[in-house]
């Protein structure tokens, strides 16, 4: 199962329909269909219709990117996450980098890597993110079609520090953001191009296949349980019992008038099994027992003949 977890999506996109028979084609399963907000949140926030005409061999979730670029901005996160099925944090600055890592209750940070970053990743500050189970996205989009050779070189260079300030590449998956179907990229030349920024071929498939099924299943996790930790699976109600229709009734009392002669004939069945069974033939006497009341005879001759 390969997943796609940021793909740009406004109901008015006529490229929309496009890019989403191109995924399924390429052989993605699941794919999150974002909306991003910068700035001030609109007070009665929801998540776009979702297509109905889309793939039936996609699984299909919503995703809001939230841009921070204070860090005493929350945005209501908690709120978010009931209305979406996953919310990433965009930080812009290492403070709201290090608040989104530390403190923000989110499912992703995701960062904008082909522009040229103003602080250096640290290992501890995104290690605290990993370990709060949120997950580091590298987006390749912008860095494969139309934007420039700078932005290539910026994607390459903050994907490999990225890769290295998380030792090895744990807690990283990659995504798409791409707007039109030109720039996705098949599951395995995705591999390859993580090969590319220094991951290993297996950390560059758990990218976008187990690490992206961890952002969706602890998502949902928080979204349906208590704190993450307790589930309710089945809530025990009361199983529904149908009142006897008049049929089962007179069934009913047939069965019942029916029961003393069935009781009898019972009993006489029982009856004649226990008179069988008293009557049992005698079983054969065993070899010791022929010795023994052998010698119990000798000795009596024995003893008759003394006397």
């Amino acid at each position: 199962m390969f997943y796609d977890l940021n793909v740009p999506y406004s109901p008015d996109d006529p490229e929309a329909l496009h890019t989403l028979n191109f995924l399924a084609e390429l052989g993605y399963t699941t794919v999150a269909l974002s909306q991003t907000i910068t700035g001030k949140l609109p007070p009665n926030l929801s998540p776009p219709p979702l297509p109905s005409n889309a793939p039936k061999s996609l699984q299909l979730l919503t995703r809001l990117n939230l841009t921070l670029s204070d860090p005493a901005q929350n945005q209501r996160l908690n709120s978010l996450s009931q209305a979406y099925d996953i919310v990433a944090l965009c930080p812009t600055n290492e403070k709201t980098l290090l608040n989104a890592c530390t403190n923000l209750e989110c499912d992703v940070i995701s960062l904008d890597l082909s522009v040229r970053l103003p602080f250096h990743f640290k290992f501890k500050m995104l290690s605290a993110a990993i370990s709060r189970g949120i997950r580091l996205e590298i987006c390749y989009g912008p860095g494969v079609t139309g934007s420039g050779l700078d932005a290539r070189r910026n994607l390459i260079g903050n994907a490999m520090s990225l890769i290295r300030a998380t030792r090895g590449g744990r807690g990283i998956i990659v995504s798409s953001e791409a707007k039109r179907a030109l720039s996705l990229r098949a599951p395995w030349d995705v591999i390859n191009l993580t090969c590319v920024w220094g991951l290993s071929q297996e950390r560059g498939k758990e990218a976008i296949c187990e690490e992206a099924r961890k952002v969706t299943a602890l998502a949902k996790l928080k979204r349906t349980s208590w704190r993450g930790i307790v589930d309710i699976v089945h809530g025990g109600e009361k199983a529904k019992t149908e009142k006897p229709t008049t049929k089962q009734k007179g069934q009913a009392k047939a069965a019942a008038s029916a029961q003393p002669e069935n009781t009898t004939e019972t009993l006489k069945r029982k009856a004649s099994l226990g008179s069988e069974a008293a009557v049992e033939p005698e079983k054969p006497l065993s070899k010791r027992e022929i010795a023994r009341r052998a010698k119990k005879a000798r000795l009596e001759r024995q003893a008759e003949d003394a006397s």
